[in-house]
């Protein structure tokens, strides 16, 4: 093995500045034996790299050559696969795992040996080495360049140590000084020890010389050693000095210390009282405001304003630990207890007044709005209350059993007040969309008696007073109208009372300014409430709150069986739904009312669900728009249901009284009811639902009626008796498709191409129906000639025929002279005149489609004449031009 170390370092290795540290015999483990060696080496250059590298003998087998290296920093694992047992196999993890079989133990830890020292060494990234035996490797290697890597190998890894630069130039000066020093080695060494002998003796006579001054060295150091003792004993005595200094020095500082310590306390105690008494003292401007301050004008409001945030601030200091064992700091916080307790039961006493009085007030200004369609304005009462905000957020904070009872109390005075505001108020809508002036006059000089419409009004909603969208009730106001001719309840289609078209379009047009001026009134009224009651609980400065009451109270407006005391409110989710719920207490009587008043504008005439419906979407699109959640919103949605469910029954009765409709036996049918009145409620709505937010509910409602309308008019046709069936489907399509084109209402496109399909295709069949065969033995010959062409005879051999014969063909032409087909064309017109009506003036385009279709079946025959008969000289005896004087004569003098 050394003599293939020294070969593979001589031929592959030395070449490349490198040196060979290690070797083992190896092959690849699992396949045929193919022996090769891995290489320890490092380079002789600066910077040292450190590389394993494989070599084998080349094919021939004469020399060494280097298949592949790898650096020993890529070297990530060693395995020796058993750290006890002895085993030639290891791994060496480089980018891929190389699984060796070494031919010999010894050889195996030697080179892994090598390996970890290298390792140590050279990198800082340390192998990791995997069941290799702790004998193997050292627990440390110098990492000096100069040191051996290997303990027992030093030999072999540094052979030689470098001359620095001082010792090569020695050197080089020394060989200058003789001539033979290169060429005669030996006489050159020798030289240099006859040198060497030389300074030897000169050292050591140098050195027994030299005794005299070291004898007179050992004298100077005895006295030397006297004069430190003696330097001690003064040492010593000063040492000695310096202590009882420092014990002075030590009473003196324990002295200051304590002068320091007591100062310290004086300033701290100094603080803290400084901190009790501006924090806890409260002047005595404050005090009185609070005992006796006057809480009726705005200086005094200022100034109990200024004294109750002052107390709280006192009552709120966070006290330092300690503070509240302190006698005085309890009896200031008694006192501000007590100056709380008896400001607030004065502010809440005072505001009940102020409710009691507001409402008083304004209920004495109601009788000049009785006549008037509009509701008291609360704006100074709002005004005037706004001044006590701060002190009710202030009572919120400090006493909020007080704050929820005056929650309770506003609530309640309020809710009274404007129930009868708003129910007087909807009255008075009443009266104006009736006309009834007998009831003014009562409502003018009873205010607070209860008028028959009130009446009525209470049997819609109840005497519980819960908010209910049920419709199923009607008012029972009788409907007086002197000088109208609509009866008490019409119907847009009914086809039992008036028809639809006899309503006034005036009081129409009167309710939906009374509609409109209602939610108008309403919306400021409750939006000011809203925001009123948000400024003054001071709800929007809070996330979630606590409730006064529960749903059920305030929907019912019960007492809550749930007792709980003012320091545990019940929780309510948010701000939003305390506001929510004062304002449902509060205004618990406008979606009744308003129920009430949809439910009397619906029996009056239900086109007024048209004005109501485009009315109330309008508001509830604005009130969502502003905040979709408020009291405004979610009552007018719900009203909105009731709205678009009367408008949906009205559309449904209007299709169930289509399919109701009777016909009278013995006079023509015409344009049907409900196929005018569809055009006067299609007119009317698209005027009413110009640039609605309800658009798509009109769109529906239309294909629902005109579905109706198409179905029932068929229904009509099949069951006339007196006017045949393809003129009511004529005319009364043609009238829809007129209607459709008018209006161009987008969404009904599919059904106006329809109309117009059905109004051709049935103007064509009563043409042809009522037309017949007006030369009906002429039509019956022909159609034997038909009959021999189609059987194979030959057209021109037809003459041939006896029957069918040029006279026999003659005869039958004789027998229709000019004047017996004017006398039938003239009894055809006033047949087609009988079936017709006159409002939908179709009787000159029937009449014109009669003569196109008469002229084409007399071309026919003139054509059969000409093919069958041809060079007989056999023709009509009236020409085309006769039959359009026929035609247009008999029309003007009908």
């Amino acid at each position: 093995m050394t003599a293939i170390k020294h070969a593979l370092q001589r031929d592959i290795f030395t070449p490349n500045d490198e040196r060979l540290l290690s070797i083992v015999n190896v092959c690849k483990a699992g396949k045929k034996k193919k022996n090769c060696f891995l290489c320890a080496t490092v380079t002789t250059e600066r910077p040292v790299q450190v590389k394993v590298v494989k070599v084998k003998k080349s094919d021939k087998g004469d020399f060494y050559k280097r298949q592949i290296a790898w650096t020993l920093r890529d070297l990530a694992v060693v395995d020796a696969k058993d750290a006890i047992k002895e085993n030639p196999e290891f791994d060496l993890h480089f980018e891929k795992i190389y699984k060796w079989v070494a031919s010999s133990t010894a050889e195996k830890n030697a080179f892994i040996s090598c390996i970890w020292k290298l390792n140590q060494r050279y990198l800082r990234k340390k192998i990791d080495f995997v069941n290799v035996s702790s004998q193997l490797l050292e627990e440390s290697v110098p990492s000096g360049e100069n040191q051996s890597v290997t303990g027992g190998d030093e030999e072999a890894v540094d052979e030689y140590q470098e001359l620095n630069a001082r010792e090569e130039q020695d050197i080089e000066i020394m060989m200058e000084g003789c001539e033979y020093a290169i060429s005669n080695a030996e006489a050159f060494a020798e030289r240099l020890s006859r040198e060497l002998q030389v300074l030897d003796g000169a050292n050591i006579q140098s050195i027994m010389a030299s005794e005299k001054q070291v004898n007179i060295l050992m004298k100077l150091l005895d006295e030397a050693l006297k004069e430190v003792d003696q330097i001690e004993l003064k040492l010593s005595s000063y040492e000695e000095m310096l202590q009882s200094v420092k014990e002075q020095m030590d009473q003196i500082s324990e002295s200051n210390h304590l002068i320091h310590l007591s100062n310290t306390n004086n300033v701290k105690l100094l603080s803290e009282i400084e901190f009790l008494v501006n924090h806890l003292d409260l002047a005595k401007g404050h005090i009185k405001a609070l005992q006796e301050g006057d809480l009726a004008s705005s200086r005094g409001i200022e100034a109990c304003t200024n004294a109750a945030d002052a107390l709280l601030q006192c009552m709120n200091v966070a006290l330092r630990p300690g503070h509240d064992m302190l006698l005085a700091v309890k009896q200031q916080q008694q006192r501000f207890s007590d100056l709380r307790e008896h400001f607030a039961r004065r502010l809440a006493s005072h505001l009940n007044n102020v409710f009691v009085q507001q409402g008083h007030d304004q209920s004495s200004t109601l009788a000049q709005h009785s006549v008037e369609l509009t509701l008291p304005n609360h704006h100074p009462f709002h005004r005037d209350l706004l001044r006590y905000a701060k002190l009710m957020e202030w009572l919120k904070s400090t006493d909020y059993g007080k704050y929820e009872g005056l929650t309770k109390n506003y609530m309640d005075y309020l809710s009274r007040l404007y129930e009868r505001e708003i129910k007087d108020f909807f009255e008075v809508a009443k009266i104006k969309m009736t006309g009834t002036t007998k009831e003014s006059k009562k409502f003018a000089t009873l205010p607070r008696k209860e008028s028959a419409v009130k009446q009525e009004t209470e049997s819609l909603h109840g005497s519980s007073g819960k908010l209910t969208g049920s419709t199923s009730s009607l008012n029972k106001l009788s409907v007086q109208s002197s000088g109208n001719r609509r009866s008490q309840s019409s119907s847009l289609l009914d086809m039992g009372n008036m028809s639809a078209s006899d309503l006034d379009v005036a009081d129409r047009t009167k309710f939906d300014k009374i509609f409109e001026q209602v939610l108008s009134e309403l919306e400021p009224l409750c939006l000011a409430e809203q925001d009123f009651i948000s400024k003054f609980f001071k709800l929007q400065q809070h996330q979630s709150i606590p409730g006064t009451m529960t749903e059920a109270e305030d929907l019912d407006g019960g007492t809550s069986s749930r007792q709980h005391n003012s320091g545990t409110p019940l929780p309510v989710s948010s701000e939003k739904d305390m506001i929510r719920q004062m304002m449902i207490k509060i205004f618990r009587c406008i979606e009744p009312e308003l129920n009430n008043l949809i439910a009397l504008g619906d029996k009056i005439d239900s086109f007024n669900s048209l004005y109501m419906l485009v009315k109330m979407s309008h508001h509830v699109w604005t009130a969502q728009n502003v905040d979709p959640a408020s009291f405004l919103s979610t009552t007018l949605g719900n009203v909105l249901v009731t709205v678009k469910r009367n408008f949906d029954k009205c559309i449904s009765n209007q299709i169930r009284q289509m399919e109701e409709v009777k016909i009278s036996k013995k006079s023509k049918v015409g344009i049907l009811p409900f196929v005018a009145e569809f055009e006067e409620f299609a007119g009317l709505a698209e005027s009413i639902f110009k640039n609605a937010e309800r658009r798509g509910d009109l769109d529906k409602a239309y294909t629902k009626l005109i579905r109706g309308v198409f179905v029932n008019v068929e229904k009509v046709a099949n069951e006339s008796q007196k006017t045949p069936r393809d003129v009511v489907m004529m005319e009364n399509f043609h009238h829809i498709f007129a209607t459709l084109s008018r209006l161009k209402i987008s969404c009904l496109e599919a059904e106006k191409k329809e109309a117009k399909q059905k109004y051709t295709d049935h103007l064509q069949s009563y043409v042809i129906y009522s037309l017949g065969q007006p030369l009906e033995k002429l039509n019956h010959f022909f159609e034997g000639v038909e009959a021999r062409v189609a059987q194979g005879i030959r057209e021109e051999e037809v003459s041939y025929q006896l029957a069918f014969n040029k006279q026999e063909l003659r005869k039958v032409i004789k027998e229709y002279p000019g004047k017996e087909v004017k006398k039938g064309l003239d009894n055809l017109y006033k047949k087609v005149d009988k079936h017709l009506c006159e409002e939908e003036n179709l009787l000159q385009v029937v009449w014109h489609s009669m003569q196109d279709e008469f002229i084409r079946q007399y071309k026919h025959f003139e054509g059969l004449i000409a093919r069958c008969y041809p060079g007989s000289g056999v023709t009509m005896e009236f020409t085309i031009q006769d039959i359009l004087d026929y035609c247009s004569s008999i029309a003007q003098s009908h």
